[in-house]
């Protein structure tokens, strides 16, 4: 069960209702103070109580419990499917044009891409009006789904994440907190959800499969979004620019590679190929640290790091700064579609933890305790996203 949170606004009204035989009446004073028992009035958003007092006709008590209900469902929270109703989801091979008509012959926009989403506006002559992202426009129904049909599909595209919101969390292997310490995990990390329970949600972690208290995480759904004809362009001149800048930095920095201290393992068994110059030397450069030891919240190569910590001290010998949060790593740079189209250097994202890609499917990465720095197939967990630096 998901739990949810009703936030109900008081207003500054005290309500008596005085139940008779036949009817109901009601007293009102301007103080700002709740009633103390038996009925509670809860007023929706935007609504008042006109001026009631004892002078008014009584109200029958099948019309007053009635109008309870009915101020209760509006009081309630969409629930998540409610939510899922009002999406736009493309379905297509590509991507479909968001356009500034319903027509053809509107201006190009952006790009809504296969399994993208965006928030329904209207309907018009084929096409949906639509919001996502940065881009409010328009798409051909035909190559998208909303309403109920966008129900099932937004469940299986969307990825359930939840946000760690307290310093360092515990995640236990059962839901309780009798139950022994699986692992930890930092603030603002994310973690995939697998299941919910009412108060806990089972989460994937470097550690295994656990649980992890909902009152200390924020939980939520997240969707790829349309991208703008301007964000577009962006995008391909920064990625041409890093290009520039790693073939440049790489005639510096290849030299360097096979510097820093000694690992327990030879890097040499394990083949870097493919991509650009410097993200091979990132990778043969992480390489030499395997069998290095895992420290909690460390960034030490040779002493102990975590995985972000690993992640941003390898590539601080390469002069480029990277935040100490595997959550964080998830935006830095610009985003690789698929595991098939990863080039050694590039930051593999998973639920609360991240590597570096080293070619043929795999990573290296600090594990956990027990582990140390190792390497790991690409795929021995579900990846959240593939991020390229250089």
């Amino acid at each position: 069960m998901i739990r949810k949170t009703i936030r109900i606004t008081a207003c500054a009204l005290t309500a008596t209702l005085v139940f008779s035989a036949f009817g109901v009446s009601a007293e009102a004073s301007g103080e700002s103070v709740l009633p103390g028992g038996g009925v509670s009035l809860a007023l929706a958003n935007g609504n008042k109580l006109e001026e009631v007092t004892t002078d008014v006709p009584t109200m029958p008590i099948e019309s007053i419990i009635e109008w309870f209900q009915v101020e209760d469902q509006m009081a309630a929270e969409p629930t998540e499917e409610d939510l899922f109703r009002n999406l736009v989801i493309a379905q297509v091979t590509n991507y479909v044009n968001v356009r500034s008509l319903p027509s053809e012959d509107g201006e190009v926009l952006g790009k809504l891409y296969n399994n993208s989403v965006g928030t329904f506006i209207s309907e018009e002559n084929g096409w949906y009006q639509i919001s996502s992202g940065s881009v409010t426009g328009y798409v051909k129904a035909e190559f998208c789904v909303t309403g109920e049909g966008a129900v099932e599909i937004a469940k299986r595209v969307g990825k359930r994440i939840a946000t760690v919101t307290t310093q360092t969390l515990f995640v236990r292997t059962e839901p309780s907190t009798e139950c022994s310490i699986l692992g930890m995990v930092p603030e603002a990390d994310d973690l995939i959800v697998l299941e919910e329970t009412e108060g806990w949600a089972k989460v994937d972690v470097e550690e295994g499969i656990g649980w992890v208290s909902t009152e200390y995480v924020s939980l939520h759904s997240e969707f790829v979004q349309a991208e703008s004809k301007e964000e577009e362009e962006r995008r391909l001149a920064k990625e041409e620019e890093e290009r520039q800048r790693a073939r440049a930095a790489a005639a510096q920095k290849s030299a360097q590679s096979n510097q820093g201290s000694s690992s327990s393992q030879n890097n040499q068994s394990y083949s870097v190929s493919g991509g650009s110059e410097m993200g091979v030397a990132v990778a043969e450069y992480g390489l030499q640290f395997v069998g290095n030891p895992y420290v909690y919240g460390g960034t030490s190569l040779t002493n102990g790091a975590d995985c972000s910590g690993f992640v941003m001290s390898v590539y601080a010998n390469f002069g480029v700064s990277l935040p100490h949060s595997s959550a964080s790593d998830r935006s830095q740079g610009y985003g690789v579609d698929g595991l098939e189209n990863a080039q050694p250097g590039d930051l593999i994202c998973y639920s609360g933890h991240v590597g570096i890609y080293i070619g043929n499917g795999q990573i290296v990465h600090a594990s956990n305790e027990r582990t140390g720095i190792i390497v790991s197939n690409a795929n021995y967990r579900n990846i959240l996203a593939i991020r390229r630096i250089f």
